[in-house]
């Protein structure tokens, strides 16, 4: 049986939702943004591209995989299929909310090579726990780094 890593996260912004977009569609912050994040080919948020990306969770082991965007309707949602080391798919959609923004996310997310799979099926809450990390972590710094003081320019 395949282990499934399924997510379905809201988090908060304190920030515009045209403002959030516009961090996110500026990916040659991302590795600023995030530091486990330690390696990432993505040139723009659009429809059609594929991005390649390479997570450090505090686990031992790192996730090779690509991201081809395929709804991107700004300001609004990013849809992408994950291939690689994880394999499934994501949607990440931004809505109003007070004075500032919602971020929710889902992703059906599963082991892509038999490695990883042997792996995720004899530590599975450990998994889990580097996924929520890269999720719930990634959250954090977005807000400190891209929508703070110095990450707003």
């Amino acid at each position: 049986m395949a282990v499934r890593v399924r997510s379905d996260r809201w988090y908060d912004v304190p920030a515009r939702r045209d403002d959030v977009w516009d961090a996110f569609a500026r990916p040659g912050r991302f590795r600023e943004w995030w530091p486990w994040l330690v390696a990432f080919d993505g040139d723009e948020l659009a429809q059609g591209r594929r991005w390649a990306c390479t997570v450090a969770p505090p686990l031992p082991y790192r996730v090779r995989f690509t991201l081809d965007l395929t709804l991107v309707d700004a300001p609004n949602a990013v849809e992408a299929a994950v291939d690689g080391d994880v394999v499934g798919d994501a949607r990440l959609e931004l809505t109003d909310a007070g004075t500032g923004s919602r971020v929710h996310l889902v992703s059906d997310l599963a082991p892509g090579n038999a490695a990883l799979q042997a792996f995720a099926l004899l530590a599975q809450p450990l998994v889990r726990r580097g996924h929520d990390w890269v999720l719930d972590t990634g959250a954090r710094q977005f807000v400190d780094r891209a929508m703070g003081p110095s990450g707003a320019s």
